[in-house]
């Protein structure tokens, strides 16, 4: 796989440690972070929801910041958490509630809310008599996950513990940058960091367009496909094994 030259985009601490990663596979990479995580004050609504998880049936962690957040969280008010089922969207999320102590499940493939609504432990949990389900998640954010459980008979309820920004570049960072390093590949981790990745380009994205993109579930496929990308290849997944599997499946390009 050494011909691929891959742009990373995900948060400056993940960029690295899949940087590190696709170094030791022979893959040269540049990281152009274009998510940035800046967590929400905790106000008194955040603690009055941690302080009755006992009332959840099921809690369901969509994210890494939102794990790390939610677990910082729970340790001021439950030394001992409560007996409910935790969910998580990916394996890296699950690894982080599971440090934290939790006992946490996420499907074996995919790493979107499709492939965690199939769950036959999640569809069990709600059917428990008080049908409440928190979901700790980012400011805003897809609604699919909460709107399928409400018509399974579940309330939801959010915890919104984190924003995401687009960090401040100059106007032509993106096509410099790859221009500069001869990249031919880029990767995207979720929906956001697509459209952070098409606001970038601006100009220049006719052009990007043209590189094969990485993606981690069919439903940012859909939003790169519609936006004009011409490759696309969805990795069913955003760890590293993932993207590693999905460079070996996909054509080397010729430099």
């Amino acid at each position: 796989m050494t011909g691929w030259r891959l742009l990373l985009t995900r948060p400056a601490d993940e960029s690295a440690a899949l940087g590190e990663i696709l170094a030791q596979a022979g893959v040269f990479s540049s990281s152009l972070p274009l998510l940035e995580i800046e967590p929400i004050p905790v106000s008194d609504t955040m603690c009055a929801v941690i302080q009755r998880l006992d009332r959840f049936c099921a809690v369901i962690v969509v994210s890494k910041p939102a794990a790390r957040a939610g677990v910082e969280l729970l340790g001021r008010y439950w030394p001992q958490p409560p007996a409910l089922k935790w969910f998580s969207v990916g394996a890296a999320t699950a690894q982080i509630l599971e440090d934290g102590g939790l006992d946490v499940t996420c499907p074996a493939e995919g790493d979107d809310s499709e492939a965690l609504l199939e769950l036959a432990q999640l569809r069990e949990a709600i059917t428990q008599p008080d049908r409440r389900v928190l979901i700790m998640r980012g400011e805003g954010g897809r609604e699919l996950l909460a709107e399928r459980l409400r018509e399974l008979g579940a309330s939801v309820e959010y915890l919104e513990l984190y924003r995401r920004g687009l960090p401040r570049y100059p106007l032509a960072a993106l096509p410099d940058r790859i221009e500069a390093e001869r990249l031919n590949g880029l990767v995207v981790s979720s929906g956001q960091g697509f459209e952070h990745l098409h606001q970038l380009a601006g100009a220049a994205w006719p052009q990007l367009a043209r590189l094969p993109l990485f993606v981690p579930s069919p439903r940012v496929a859909e939003l790169a496909r519609a936006a004009g990308a011409q490759t696309v290849v969805d990795c069913r997944g955003a760890s590293a094994a993932a993207l590693l599997t999905a460079l070996r499946e996909h054509p080397e390009p010729v430099l």
